[in-house]
């Protein structure tokens, strides 16, 4: 597996739209215009291939106070639970920390919680919905 940055408008990232579309945004019914190009032109998009396909990613978002927000975290239905996800995580980690940010915080899908707390992302706050299913707020220190 090849983890690494790309950029917008690269073949690289209308695969990773695809893949979001097809992972996190169709299944509940959020259309294709919810993925916008110029903000993230302004993100860190993470890849990850297997062989030639893209496999997973994720859409990082600095915020302020070195505090880094992890997004759109999606791994292709083949790939689940071999471990991508966690590579992916450990990867924006160790890319965050080099940059200088000392917190990774994410509004994480319930049904993903434990997954993130595997990794060491704890709760914080109450429940709320986004694009209509339930999230909590997960954070890590780094």
């Amino acid at each position: 597996m090849n983890i690494q940055l790309i950029g917008v408008g690269t073949p690289e990232y209308g695969q990773m739209k695809q893949l979001r579309l097809e992972v996190l945004l169709r299944p509940i019914g959020v259309p294709e215009s919810y993925i916008n190009p110029e903000r993230e032109a302004k993100e860190h998009l993470v890849a990850a291939f297997g062989q030639e396909e893209m496999i997973g990613c994720c859409v990082l978002t600095p915020q302020p106070e070195k505090r880094l927000q992890l997004r759109q975290m999606a791994v292709h239905k083949r790939w689940q639970g071999k471990g991508v996800g966690a590579a992916i995580l450990a990867f924006c980690e160790a890319w965050a920390t080099q940059q200088g940010f000392t917190e990774i915080y994410m509004h994480a899908r319930d049904v993903v919680i434990p997954f993130y707390e595997k990794s060491g992302y704890g709760i914080r706050g109450e429940q709320f919905f986004e694009v209509g299913i339930p999230h909590h707020v997960m954070i890590k220190a780094i």
